[in-house]
């Protein structure tokens, strides 16, 4: 069961469901890259069927956020989920990097259901992160 949770929380973080390349310089190393859809937007795709309620019923309505503040939490946030990534805590849940790149302009869409899967990750399974503004996670 533990591992079925782990396959559900990596699928949940799976940024436009790209295949990882096992060469001889990237063996052993896990990431998640975020890619554009043929509209030219960043997409993000959430495996996860709870993960609609959540941003329906609990989180807060995207109007209560700014992009930069949410821009400037998901930095803080991707930074800590790879730190726990790279360090091996909580194995059961984070099972891949991500690969965010602070210049980037993914768009308000995308850095809102980014920091929503932060906050779903800890509403569902515990994983507290300190980027998360308390307020976000009931």
């Amino acid at each position: 069961m533990k591992k079925l949770l782990a396959v559900i929380i990596v699928s949940l973080v799976i940024i436009s469901c790209v295949p990882q390349n096992n060469t001889a310089t990237n063996q052993g190393k896990s990431e998640i890259k975020p890619e554009k859809n043929a509209e030219d937007e960043w997409e993000l795709t959430v495996i996860d069927s709870q993960f609609d309620y959540f941003v329906n019923a609990v989180a807060k309505p995207k109007s209560m956020y700014s992009e930069s503040y949410l821009k400037s939490k998901n930095s803080f946030l991707v930074t800590e989920w790879n730190g726990l990534y790279i360090s091996g805590r909580h194995r059961n849940v984070i099972e891949s990097s991500i690969d965010y790149d602070r210049q980037e302009n993914y768009g308000f869409d995308f850095e809102y259901k980014l920091y929503q899967v932060f906050a779903f990750v800890q509403w569902k399974y515990g994983l507290r992160l300190q980027g998360l503004s308390q307020s976000d996670v009931r």
